[in-house]
């Protein structure tokens, strides 16, 4: 009799486990819109429109929160893309009832080199806020609704407001002084494509052409694939690549030591979060961070060591 009880307390225990572990398995770090579609009445995912307001206006996933892109990363001062100070980001989640225990997805559109990674930024933000849960969608906005169709409301929809209560993650972003005092003591990783790596271009507001000295070249063109590939209907669709091909990728460059820092930059910080979401949050590296100075910041300062 003891041994029948013992067995039925659990097979109960499992039957209550099993919706919270299936919903797990739904929600990796990058999360396909199939998963999505599975998990978007749950009351405990949050999904996030970062689009720009007339876009999402226009048509959205149902019930996403409208959050524009620049809440996330404002300009500060001549920097572009820089971190919110703490207090407005915590103004920011807590008017969009954003927890730390909360379930975030966020997505935009894949239309463009930059907008393919405003996801990531913004999922570096809310990580650095102290969420602990985040993911990106796969293949944005355009996957969701025109490529397969699925359904989108234009109902705005009002968050629910509720005081933050996280602890900000400072060790997943670094300033200028600190990349100085790190150069040939950890891996540093310039996440631009080979041409600017290697001093052949520059954008326009950056001072000059070349690279910080000792960093190696993750380009974040690797990240991503055309969606059907071959196919050139537009709105075109890009979606990440399988994830065995970018730790492929990822490791022969910065190796497999999971504890080794990392510290990743571009031009202004936002295309660096693309690989630092890979390199974290898919690959398991325990100490990554974003220099959000990058080279705009960098290139103004004759005391940057640089290279060529």
């Amino acid at each position: 009799m003891k041994t029948m009880r013992l067995l039925k307390a659990l097979w109960v225990s499992l039957f209550i486990l099993l919706p919270a572990t299936v919903f797990a398995q739904g929600i990796g770090p990058i999360i396909s819109t199939d998963d999505l579609a599975k998990v978007l009445k749950n009351p405990n995912v949050i999904v996030i429109d970062i689009r720009k307001v007339e876009d999402y206006k226009s048509g959205h996933i149902p019930g996403a929160l409208g959050i524009f892109y620049n809440n996330w990363a404002p300009g500060i001062g001549n920097l572009k893309n820089e971190m919110p100070e703490n207090d407005d980001l915590i103004d920011l989640l807590s008017a969009n009832g954003i927890g730390p225990d909360s379930t975030v997805v966020v997505y935009g559109t894949t239309g463009t080199p930059p907008d393919r990674v405003d996801v990531t930024r913004v999922a570096w933000a809310l990580k650095y806020a102290g969420v602990k849960k985040v993911s990106v969608l796969s293949g944005g906005f355009e996957k969701w609704a025109v490529r397969e169709q699925r359904e989108v409301s234009k109902e705005v929809v009002k968050p629910k407001a509720k005081p933050y209560t996280g602890t900000i993650n400072k060790g997943l972003l670094v300033k200028k002084d600190y990349v100085k005092n790190q150069i040939g003591k950890t891996i540093i990783v310039d996440a631009r494509e080979p041409a600017f790596f290697k001093g052949e271009q520059k954008l326009p507001f950056v001072a000059k052409n070349g690279r910080v000295k000792n960093a190696v070249n993750l380009p974040t063109i690797q990240v991503f694939d055309k969606y059907p590939p071959g196919e050139h209907m537009e709105p075109c669709c890009w979606t990440y690549k399988d994830v065995a091909a970018l730790k492929n990728f990822a490791s022969g460059v910065v190796g497999s030591d999971l504890n080794k820092e990392i510290i990743v930059y571009c031009d202004t910080g936002k295309v660096a979060s693309a690989w630092w979401f890979i390199l974290s949050e898919i690959m398991g590296f325990k100490n990554v961070k974003i220099y959000d100075g990058s080279m705009e910041e960098w290139m103004k300062d004759e005391s940057a060591p640089i290279e060529p």
